[in-house]
């Protein structure tokens, strides 16, 4: 296993938590404390994806939380929809600005990857609404 950088793995889990939130977050790294091949994924995701790619001030939380939806829209991504859902409403995005970047991506990526989308948008606020009460 590469040894990773520790500087970026502490920068990036500081940036997840943050979109992210603990709840979701912690369980995943928790986890991998005690399973090799998880924590490989964990060490890679929360260093490479978080801290390489999210840390850098070249752009601002907003825009990346928009193109990561579009990205994951494209892809047909629905866990991770839900969860970077929650993590631009975190930093900043409301739900028009989430539903208008969603209605974007669909006519580029294709209806049905837009409805599941769509679909996945609806449950993470769904869940979110529910939480607060």
């Amino acid at each position: 296993m590469p040894k990773r950088n520790e500087e970026l793995y502490q920068a990036g889990l500081k940036v997840r938590r943050e979109v992210l939130g603990d709840q979701y977050v912690m369980p995943q790294i928790n986890a991998a404390e005690t399973d090799p091949v998880a924590k490989t994924l964990q060490d890679m995701v929360t260093e490479y994806c978080w801290g390489f790619g999210w840390t850098d001030g070249k752009l601002d939380r907003k825009t990346r939380s928009l193109m990561t939806l579009c990205i994951l829209t494209a892809l047909d991504k629905p866990q991770e929809i839900k969860a970077h859902t929650r993590g631009a409403l975190n930093n900043g995005l409301t739900r028009e600005e989430i539903a208008e970047a969603l209605r974007h991506a669909t006519i580029y990526c294709g209806i049905p990857a837009g409805v599941n989308a769509f679909r996945n948008f609806r449950e993470a606020l769904a869940e979110i609404d529910a939480k607060k009460k």
